[in-house]
């Protein structure tokens, strides 16, 4: 089983551990996940905010180049500007017209993009990533964060119940932590406000820990970079400023999952995590390959 995988800029830069412990998860169930010749930046925020047409093009030129291959993303801001442009693209041709004249070559917008939770939950099975557990992740509650994206809007992610996502807390369950039920699954973090207006994040992102403390959970796990970084890096800062203690540690999935399938612990680079899960992981009896 083979997909051609689209890292995005995240993974190449501030969420490096989000790529290698999607390597190792992949390498562990024997999935490969080659990655795209000449992939180019999604645009982001920053396209679909300043020029509508290079927000469809730039994606269209990626999928254009894996020539008609299942696209795999992990990064959930790049999986919904790729599955946004496809919809686009793919129900105008006028402006598939355009967008082949930016390009440089025509692109029909459907080149199928998977995330990694469909593919794992959907593609390689639940049954055999349990079977490939070997180290569960047993008395761990998560709190499984799905972020604006991944989820909508559903008549162009078509990706799970755009409420209540539960592909993640599926996974997670395989991997035998226990996902708590709580109702901030799919609220927003602030996104790249915190970039321009870091109060936002820290407001949106103490309503999201408050909640997710409340449900009691030990930890939040996410799919998106974005989201693991306003969670985690201005966790300190959130607790800071409402007189709040959380020290909630924030997984990738990939991680979480590398942990129960024995990856070692260089691949799965638990370091890089700003709040330290290593104390919670002890406790309950988890820990990382050397």
């Amino acid at each position: 089983m083979s997909y051609t995988f689209f890292p995005g800029c995240s993974l190449e830069g501030s969420a490096k551990d989000f790529h290698s412990s999607t390597m190792a998860v992949a390498a562990k169930l024997g999935l490969g996940l080659p990655e795209l010749k000449d992939w180019i930046c999604c645009g982001s925020t920053a396209a679909h905010a300043s020029d509508p047409l290079l927000a469809d093009a730039l994606p269209a030129k990626s999928l254009s180049a894996a020539g008609g291959a299942t696209v795999a993303v992990a990064c959930a801001a790049c999986y919904s500007r790729l599955k946004t442009a496809n919809h686009h693209i793919a129900s105008d041709a006028a402006l598939r017209a355009k967008v082949a004249e930016v390009v440089g070559r025509d692109y029909d917008g459907r080149t199928p993009v998977l995330h990694m939770l469909e593919i794992l939950c959907r593609d390689v099975g639940l049954d055999r990533i349990a079977a490939a557990v070997s180290r569960p992740l047993s008395g761990l509650k998560v709190a499984c964060y799905y972020g604006c994206l991944l989820a909508r809007p559903p008549e162009i992610t078509n990706f799970d119940d755009a409420e209540n996502p539960t592909l993640m807390d599926k996974l997670m369950e395989a991997a035998g932590a226990e996902p708590v039920d709580w109702p901030y699954k799919t609220e927003c973090c602030g996104a790249s406000a915190s970039i321009t207006d870091s109060s936002i994040v820290l407001d949106l992102g103490n309503k999201i820990l408050a909640m997710a403390q409340t449900a009691g959970a030990d930890c939040i796990v996410t799919a998106c970079p974005l989201c693991q970084l306003n969670l985690d890096l201005r966790q300190k800062d959130m607790e800071a400023r409402f007189g709040r203690t959380y020290n909630l540690p924030v997984f990738y999935f990939t991680q979480l999952l590398g942990l129960a399938m024995g990856c070692p612990a260089d691949k799965l680079s638990l370091a890089s995590l700003v709040v330290e899960p290593q104390a919670l992981l002890q406790a309950k009896g988890i820990g990382a390959e050397a």
